[in-house]
C-alpha cells in the first residue's frame, strides 16, 4: 500500500515525519514548530498559533477562508456532515442506480502513478480534498514508493491535515504533484487555488485536476464555478498542458439535467425522486463510451479532467482563443 503515516512514527500526528518538515505558517509562510499541542509559526511578526485536533494540524489562514479555527476545535461540521443519512434515506441511497459514472479516473490515476515513477523513486504527492478516497484513486494507492499527503477542510477518514487550499500550509517546491478532484467548484477564488498549486509543486511537476461543466448545483452552499473546456484551460495558463479531455460525458450531462429536473418540482421527497430518476435514466451513462470522442462532446461534457505540468511560461488570452476544441 501507499506510504502512510501513523500516530507513533510521526511525533503523534497523521502527517508523515517527511511532510511536516515541508510544513508552513498559512498566513504568512513562515516557519514553524510543533510545540506541545499546537504548530506555532517562527516569524515574530506573526506568531500564529494552529491547534492539533485528534492527531490533524488545523493550518487554516482565518482571514482568507470562509471556515475557522474554532469550527475544527469544536468538531463542528464543515464541508461535510458527521452526522450520516438518516436510515431510510441511506437505504435508498444504496439501491439507487448510478445516474453518472466517471470513465477516466482509474485508467488516469494509473498514467499519473507511472508519471510520477518516471521522475522521481519516491514522490510526494498533496491532495486537495482528499478527506474521502477518490473516484479511481485505487491504482495509485497501490504504489508502495508514492507517498500522499490528504488534506480538506474537513475530518474525514483519510483526512491527514485540515487545510483550505486558498492557503497552502506547505513551502515552496514541496510535491511531485497535486492531486485536485472535484474541488476546484466548490472553492471561492479557483484562480487563487491553482496559484497556490503552482507555488508548492517542483519545477515540471505534475497536476491531475478534475472539474464539472454541464452539472447542477451539488454540496450547497459550498458550490460557485463551472468550468468550460476553454476556461478550465485558461484556470491552468501557468502550466503545460498534456491531456485535456472528458470525464463524464454528455449522456451523464443529460442524466444529472433530468434528474434535477424532476427534483425542481418539491421539496420533499427528494431521495424518492432520485430513486426513480435513477431507474429511468441510468443507462445514459453508457452512451458517453461512444460520444467522448464526437466532435462536439466537450461542449456537451458534464466534468472534463486534465493533466499538466508546472511551467516557466503563461498562455495569453489570445493564444488560447486560437486553441482548437
Amino acid at each position: 500500500m501507499t506510504c502512510r503515516a501513523t500516530k507513533e512514527d510521526s511525533g503523534g500526528l497523521l502527517i508523515s515525519r517527511r511532510a511536516q518538515e515541508l510544513l508552513r505558517c498559512p498566513v504568512c509562510k513562515g516557519s514553524v514548530e510543533m510545540q506541545e499541542d499546537a504548530f506555532k509559526c517562527l516569524e515574530p511578526k506573526c506568531g500564529g498559533a494552529f491547534p492539533i485536533v485528534d492527531g490533524l494540524p488545523v493550518l487554516i489562514n482565518e482571514s482568507n477562508s470562509v471556515f475557522a479555527i474554532s469550527d475544527f476545535v469544536n468538531r463542528e461540521d464543515t464541508f461535510f456532515s458527521g452526522t450520516g443519512p438518516r436510515r431510510m434515506s441511506s437505504f435508498l441511497r444504496r439501491i439507487t442506480p448510478a445516474i453518472s459514472k466517471n470513465t477516466k479516473g482509474k485508467v488516469n490515476y494509473r498514467k499519473l502513478g507511472q508519471l510520477l515513477l518516471e521522475q522521481s523513486s519516491s514522490p510526494l504527492d498533496l491532495i486537495l480534498g482528499g478527506s474521502v478516497l477518490g473516484e479511481g484513486m485505487s491504482s495509485l494507492l497501490a504504489l508502495d514508493s508514492v507517498e500522499l499527503v490528504e488534506t480538506d477542510v474537513s475530518f474525514g477518514p483519510r483526512s491527514r491535515l485540515i487545510c483550505d487550499a486558498h492557503d497552502i500550509p506547505f513551502a515552496d517546491e514541496a510535491f511531485d504533484a497535486v492531486i485536485v478532484q472535484a474541488v476546484l467548484e466548490h472553492v471561492v477564488d479557483p484562480y487563487r487555488c491553482v496559484a497556490e498549486i503552482h507555488r508548492v509543486l517542483k519545477k515540471d511537476a505534475l497536476v491531475y485536476a478534475e472539474v464539472p461543466f454541464m452539472q447542477q448545483v451539488h454540496a450547497p452552499p459550498y458550490d460557485f464555478t463551472r468550468f468550460s473546456h476553454y476556461g478550465l484551460r485558461r484556470l491552468f495558463r501557468r502550466f503545460d498542458m498534456m491531456e485535456l479531455e472528458i470525464c463524464l460525458g454528455p449522456g451523464t450531462a443529460l442524466a444529472w439535467a433530468y434528474q434535477y429536473f424532476l427534483l425542481s418540482f418539491s421539496r420533499r421527497g427528494g431521495n424518492l425522486i432520485r430513486l426513480f430518476a435513477g431507474l429511468t435514466a441510468w443507462y445514459l451513462r453508457y452512451l458517453d463510451r461512444f460520444l467522448d470522442k464526437r466532435p462536439f462532446a466537450k461542449r456537451a461534457a458534464c466534468g472534463l479532467y486534465l493533466f499538466c505540468r508546472k511551467s516557466d511560461k503563461v498562455l495569453s488570452d489570445k493564444d488560447l482563443i486560437k486553441l482548437e476544441d
